[in-house]
């Protein structure tokens, strides 16, 4: 597939995107799988191919299908949704490449804690008016104060994988 995106703004299809998580526990005999199921995001394709934008999570909004682990997981010991209320992935720089996957480089912010953060994307479907692109990267989690590990349960970095469709602003 060859890609060709307009230039111009671009708006996160909510409906059409998912963004999960994947995080091995137990000294690694458990996987823990969730979903935040309230996704935003915008974007800008500039002249010369290259993209910035962003990517907003609802940190109360993860659901790992088990009320009282989601209830800790939104809670202080993690991401603390009641003082820090998004996840927030600001894109500074984004280039396709000839082989139809996109160098992605910014910054994660949790918990208040930005860190420098790199992916590469796949674009899976593109027209004139839509483009989806599928990633999975690993965050240490340590180092956004995600730190609760109690007998060495939860060590390891955790995996995020997303699907994310982009649509053409109206003007």
């Amino acid at each position: 597939m060859t890609v060709a995106v307009k230039t111009g703004l671009w708006q996160l299809d909510a409906t059409r995107s998912t963004v999960a998580i994947k995080h091995r526990t137990m000294w690694g005999l458990v996987t823990v799988k969730g979903v935040f199921g309230e996704v935003a995001g915008q974007g800008e394709v500039q002249p010369d191919g290259s993209a910035s934008g962003t990517v907003t999570l609802a940190a109360a909004s993860l659901d790992t299908k088990n009320t009282k682990r989601d209830t800790h997981l939104h809670g202080p010991d993690f991401f603390d949704a009641e003082r820090h209320p998004t996840v927030v992935f600001a894109v500074h720089d984004a280039a396709l490449r000839q082989d139809d996957t996109v160098a992605i480089s910014g910054e994660l912010t949790v918990r208040g804690v930005s860190r420098p953060q790199s992916a590469t994307a796949t674009v899976t479907e593109s027209d004139a008016d839509a483009v989806t692109l599928t990633t999975q990267f690993t965050v240490d989690r340590n180092q956004f104060g995600l730190s609760l590990n109690q007998l060495g349960m939860m060590g390891g970095l955790t995996t995020v994988t997303s699907t994310l469709r982009f649509t053409r602003a109206s003007a």
